[in-house]
This record gives C-alpha cells, structure tokens and sequence, in this order.
C-alpha cells in the first residue's frame, strides 16, 4: 500500500492541476528536453554510421578486398599469380588489370581520368561495378571493340551518353617526322555507371584489359591483380601469404591500408560526438534538479501535512524520485522512439527538404558521398536510453532529499 500511494502522488505532481499549472508546464519542459537531446544523439550517431556503412561498401566495391602489383608496374606472370592465389582457401575470386591516366576528349570538353582495364566476367567476382550500372552493360567491354564505361558524374563533364565517342590521349607520344604527338585512341560510350561517390563516378573508366594492353604497350603484362577474400578483416594476412607463395618480389596491399584513415577518422568523429552530445543530455536530463526543486518549493504544505499524518521521510523521498523517474523515463522513450523513426526516414526527410528549397545538403564536388546515409543500431539506442535513464535517476536524488528533510511545523507556520 505504501508503494502504491508514494507512486500515485508522484504521478499526480507530474500531472498537477495547481492554481497556475507552473508545476505541470516545468514538468512538460522538462519531459521535452530530455526527449530532444536523445532524439539528436540518436539520429546523428545513426548518420556517423551511415556515412561508415556506406564509405566502407562502396570503397570495397571499387577497390577490392587486396592487390598485388609488380615492383615495376609490368605484372607478367599474372595466370600463374592467379591460380595461386585461388588455391588459397581464404580467397573468393581474383582478376588481373591495367590501370593508366588518360585524357578524355568529346567535342570542346575534356577531363583527366583514371583508365582501368579489366575482363568484365572476372572483374564482377571482385567488385560491385556490374551492380551500379545505370544505361548498357559491362560485357559490351569485348576485346578489340573498344569500348568504354565511364562514371555518372564523368559522362557529365563530357556531355556524352551510351552510344557517343570519346577520344582518348595518352601522355606518352609518337615519334613522328612532325615531332612527337601524343597517343590518341576512340572509344565508344557503352555504359555509364553511378556508385554514389565521387571520387569514383568523376575520375574512373573502364575499358577491355586487352584494349587497355594495346593503348598502354604492355603487351602480355598487366598493372596487378585485384583479390575477393571471405573475411574482409583478414585481407592483410591473406594476400600476404598468396605473395610468400608466389615466391616473385611483389607489392601488397588491402583494403585496411588504402581507406585505414577515413575508417579510423570516423571512429574518432563517432567517439567525439557522442561525448559532446551526451554532455546535452546530460544538462537535459539535469534540468529534473530544478524542477524537482521547484516542486518542493510549491508542495511544502502538501510535504507537511503528509508527514504530520504519519508519512516517513523515506516516503516523501520516493514520492519525489518517483515524479523525477516518470519525467526522465518518459522523455527518454519519447526521445527513443521519434528519434529512431527519424533516423529510419531520413533519407527521405532530406531528400524532400532539398526538392521544396531547392539546394543540396551534401555537394558532390566537395563531398566524398553525395547521399545523406543513416543507420540506427540497438546497440547505440539501447546505451543512449540508458545513459539518458541513469541521468535522470540520478537528477532526483538531491531534491527529493530536500523534500524528505522538510520539517512540517517550519512549512505550516504561516498558512
């Protein structure tokens, strides 16, 4: 019984219907507070994580898992690498290519770009490129065909859609009679593609390995091989040992070492952000002290009289933990729930924001991904909502101590 009544008084304060209602309202103030920081923590650590699903996905589709190159950029023995590295069992796929700088030339436009050259059915076992295409198809890159697939953002600069030529040039020249002239090729457009980032969809093209062999004179060699392990962590340990036994003076690389820094950035953004916004909830979650306070203040005959008839310290402790514990417990869920369903939609919230102001919040030119990406995990709402909880609880503790120590002689004296 006395659980039962310490808890209805408590709910009663936080919905009190004093002369002024100024108990109520603080309550209501407080109640928001809470929720609004922890929908904010919320929803920008599901962004942080966002923005690391999706720099981890799309840089792995492009780059792939590990590389191995030749110390002189002319990989030879490329077939015997690759049956090699197949037969290790930690590797899922593995794909030779060339890769070169170019200039590319339509008309009056002309842009700098990378030139990849890959074979299109192995190249798929090692990258998400046969994924985000958007117009034609990566097998259109057969050899002597001379085609080529360029990035969203690049076909752009161009001006130039599935179907139109692009000259290439090349930085090494011809001798001729006139002089030196550079290397110059025709591609046709057969594909255009669009990862989502631009580093890749403004500076990478594709074209056929064996085109790419005769534009760069390589003949039988190629730049490196392109591995697909079955556990990304262990990329470092894998493409090491296809190297050790290959047994030829080879260059290694993988994924943790190309992109180590963007992950690693993220890690300490992600760190720094939930310290910073944790101290808001933290002064939300303080701001039960003054109201519980107040309270205190408003309810001192109400204090009075209950222990004049008979109620112990202890229960006018709980009545007040109890008022703080509700403020904190439902701003807290409110909080959790609006900042999860945001978090879920937000892609779609921004994207409307842009079309009815016309702007764009992530400039691809400046941005490394153009999307606003965001990804809620249970565990960051789960340690949140706690934190929030612990936060509040503790807010309660001091005022309800000043309500417990109330003397009922000194609060009636002059009512």
């Amino acid at each position: 019984m006395a659980g039962r009544f310490e808890t209805w008084i408590g709910n009663r304060y936080v919905r009190s219907r004093s002369r002024n209602g100024f108990v109520s309202l603080i309550s209501a103030i407080s109640m928001l507070g809470i929720a609004i920081a922890v929908l904010v923590l919320i929803v920008v650590m599901s962004v942080v994580n966002g923005f690391e699903r999706e720099l981890k996905d799309r840089l792995l589709a492009m780059t792939a898992h590990a590389g191995i190159e030749d110390v002189d950029g002319e990989l030879k023995t490329a077939d015997a690498l690759r049956e090699t590295a197949l037969r290790n069992p930690g590797v899922r796929a593995a794909a030779p290519y060339v890769d070169g700088r170019a200039l590319l030339v339509s008309g009056r436009e002309i842009s700098g770009a990378e030139l990849r050259g890959i074979e299109p059915e192995l190249e798929r076992s090692v990258s998400g490129i046969g994924e985000v295409m958007q117009s034609g198809r990566l097998d259109e890159l057969a050899s002597g065909r001379f085609n080529i697939v360029l990035g969203v953002e690049l076909a752009e600069a161009l001006d130039v859609g599935v179907g139109d030529k692009v000259t290439v040039t090349l930085a090494e020249g011809v001798a001729t009679p006139a002089g030196v002239i550079p290397r110059m090729k025709r591609f046709t457009v057969s594909g255009i593609y669009r990862v989502g980032m631009y580093e890749f969809d403004r500076r990478l093209a594709f074209v056929n390995i064996a085109d790419a062999q005769r534009l760069y004179r390589k003949r039988d060699s190629v730049t490196g091989l392109r591995l697909s392990v079955n556990d990304i962590y262990a990329a470092p340990e894998i493409v090491r040992d296809v190297a050790r036994e290959h047994g030829e003076l080879v260059l290694v690389s993988d994924w943790t070492r190309v992109h180590v820094n963007f992950f690693r950035s993220i890690r300490i953004t992600k760190s720094i952000l939930f310290v910073i916004l944790m101290m808001v909830v933290a002064v939300a979650a303080f701001n039960i002290v003054s109201t519980l306070v107040m309270v205190v203040k408003d309810k001192q005959a109400d204090i009075a009289i209950l222990r004049t008839v008979g109620a112990k310290p202890s229960s006018i402790l709980r009545i007040f933990v109890t008022q703080g514990s509700i403020i904190g417990v439902a701003g807290t869920l409110a909080g959790v729930v609006a900042g999860v369903l945001i978090a879920l939609n937000l892609e779609s919230i921004v994207g409307f924001f842009e079309s009815v102001l016309g702007i764009k919040f992530l400039a691809a030119e400046v941005y490394f991904i153009s999307d606003l990406p965001s990804e809620p995990k249970i565990g960051d709402v789960a340690r949140i909502a706690l934190i929030a909880l612990a936060l509040a609880l503790i807010s309660t503790i001091y005022p309800a101590w000043v309500a417990a120590r109330t003397a009922p002689a000194e609060a009636l004296r002059y009512d």
